[in-house]
């Protein structure tokens, strides 16, 4: 069976015209006086085996959306699909269980643990949250997942202020997989470490999808990190996903104009490379998400911008190849106006 992406099967993750707003508070009384518009009308699928990487500026709604995805935060409004089960219906024991199928590796490899448990309390915490097993055989699956993720199983007696940041992150990952989740949301897993750990890093987290089987959704800064490890890449701007591709497509023949500014400003190593590249700078600041621009939120700092921009929000359109794009300027050029 094929998807409507053309994928093989259904999808493990869909998400519909998720929505995530929160209230902004003033005055003596603290009423609501505005909203913030984290996440506005995203959609897109991962399919199993896969990753998503999701890239974008700070404050793009990239940790917000995986947030919102695990339930920690419930949506505005929208569906999101979980082996085709909408979690909005999903509560009680079913969402207990849900927890176990999707976790999380934080962005920070020291403060997402507690410096108060040891290596093996830590890991082993969803075990015993979930009644999984005896005591005996909790220990013994988090020696299993110690060994995994490159961790000594005698460092389960040690505290997290005795370990490096790569060694930290790796315990965050074990507690993360401990519970055999399908869906694994990473959160910057790489931005606090040292480009040598990243390196190290990342291959565990391609090593392990492999031998079992996992999805991730990839967040990032860094499209260098983001094309290494990602299937597909997704570009969000000021809460919209504005492109989706292949990530070779993607790379090779990025048709947004965000997008195409945000790959011209990956460092180039060779000096005839770099001199031949046009580097897009962008002008102006990210506006407000309190009030985010009519039409496109980007025609603002587009230097591509034109009338139809300013007035009607751009829908995502396929450009083939898998590639999706939401610009009224790639629409003109291709004519499908």
């Amino acid at each position: 069976m094929t998807g409507e992406s053309g994928h093989p099967g259904q999808p493990i993750l869909a998400v519909r015209h998720l929505v995530m707003h929160f209230p902004v508070h003033g005055g003596i009384l603290r009423r609501t006086i505005g909203q913030v518009h984290a996440v506005d009308d995203v959609s897109f699928e991962i399919y199993p085996g896969q990753t998503l990487g999701l890239v974008g500026e700070s404050g793009c709604g990239k940790t917000t959306l995986g947030r919102t995805i695990l339930q920690v935060i419930r949506p505005t409004s929208g569906e999101i699909l979980f082996d085709g089960r909408d979690l909005a219906a999903v509560a009680g024991a079913e969402q207990k269980a849900f927890r176990r199928s999707a976790q999380m590796i934080f962005q920070d490899p020291f403060s997402s643990l507690d410096p108060r448990a040891t290596v093996g309390e830590i890991i082993g915490e969803g075990l015993r949250i979930h009644r999984v097993g005896s005591r005996a055989e909790r220990a013994e699956r988090v020696r299993e997942i110690m060994s995994l993720v490159g961790l000594r199983p005698y460092y389960a007696q040690r505290y997290p202020h005795e370990f490096s940041g790569g060694q930290r992150q790796r315990i965050g990952i074990a507690r993360a997989l401990v519970l055999h989740p399908k869906l694994v949301v990473c959160d910057e897993p790489v931005s606090a470490l040292d480009v040598s750990i990243q390196s190290q890093i990342l291959n565990l987290l391609k090593d392990l999808q492999r031998q079992l089987a996992l999805t991730y959704l990839f967040i990032a800064h860094n499209l260098a990190v983001v094309r290494y490890i990602s299937d597909r890449v997704g570009v969000m701007y000021l809460g919209k996903l504005v492109e989706v591709a292949p990530t070779e497509e993607l790379f090779a023949n990025a048709l947004h104009p965000y997008t195409q500014a945000l790959l011209s400003a990956i460092p180039v190593a060779d000096p005839a490379q770099r001199d031949s590249r046009r580097q897009i700078v962008l002008a102006g600041d990210v506006p407000s998400p309190i009030n985010p621009p009519a039409g496109c939120r980007f025609h603002t700092r587009c230097p591509f911008a034109i009338d139809i921009c300013r007035v009607v929000e751009p829908p995502l359109k396929q450009y083939g190849n898998d590639h999706v794009a939401a610009c009224h300027v790639v629409e003109a050029a291709q004519g499908l106006s």
